[in-house]
């Protein structure tokens, strides 16, 4: 599993870290509210840690509650210092999956986080299709239409577009852009996706009444329903 781990504790995070890695699980982590948010709404999971209580004025309650308002349904389960039975029903109540407090055993908490994964994986069905306002995707005939319109896109258009609706209403950063959809690590220091994005506004915008995709300034892109939608 790729298990996004948001601990602040460093003793607690490097235990976690080390138990999951050797039980053959892919770890990303983050020692504080606002790096662990910015990973858990730009890259995919088959399961998250959440600390309850975290510095930086976003906790574990903020991530998950916004989450969850973007109808991410990753499990999550919630470690905390905080035992009494109210926090535990916050907690869940919040959208967690789960709930452990602090100390625990970590056979415990691999035993919960691979019975979450076990989970997911079972119920999960194949999305086939992404919509986006009046954007829709087919991802099995890798179609796009606006409107009812069909639109013709080059292969490495469709899977820009599939990956800015993947993550629709959310700033996709030039770095995530390059990894996930040129499959670079490395800046190669060219304007190639501005290119590729300029063309992909003559096709899905410019025909239409509405702009989808925005430039946010020094940060990246954002593809959006038009307002009302």
């Amino acid at each position: 599993m790729r298990v996004l781990l948001v601990e602040d504790d460093p003793t607690v995070r490097s235990f976690v870290h080390k138990g999951l890695k050797e039980a053959g699980h892919v770890v990303d982590e983050a020692d504080n509210g606002k790096d662990g948010l910015f990973l858990a709404v730009s890259e995919a999971y088959d399961v998250m840690i959440l600390d309850r209580m975290l510095p930086g004025g976003i906790d574990g309650l903020h991530i998950l509650e916004t989450l969850r308002s973007q109808n991410n349904a990753t499990p999550v389960l919630l470690l905390s210092a905080l035992a009494d039975v109210d926090e535990r029903v916050a907690g869940l109540k919040a959208g967690g999956d789960d709930y452990m407090t602090k100390p625990f055993a970590f056979s415990e908490l691999l035993a919960r986080l691979e019975a979450l994964g076990r989970r997911t994986h079972a119920e999960a069905a194949p999305r086939t299709r992404l919509v986006v306002g009046d954007l829709e995707l087919d991802l099995l005939a890798r179609e796009v239409r606006r409107n009812g319109q069909k639109i013709d896109l080059q292969p490495r258009e469709f899977r820009l577009l599939e990956f800015l609706a993947r993550h629709a209403g959310q700033v996709v950063t030039r770095t995530m852009l390059l990894e996930k959809v040129w499959d670079y690590h490395f800046d190669p220091q060219t304007n190639v996706i501005d290119v590729h994005v300029s063309r992909l506004r003559q096709k899905v915008d410019k025909p239409f009444d509405t702009p989808m995709i925005h430039t946010v300034r020094n940060a990246g892109y954002i593809l959006r329903a038009p307002e009302g939608e």
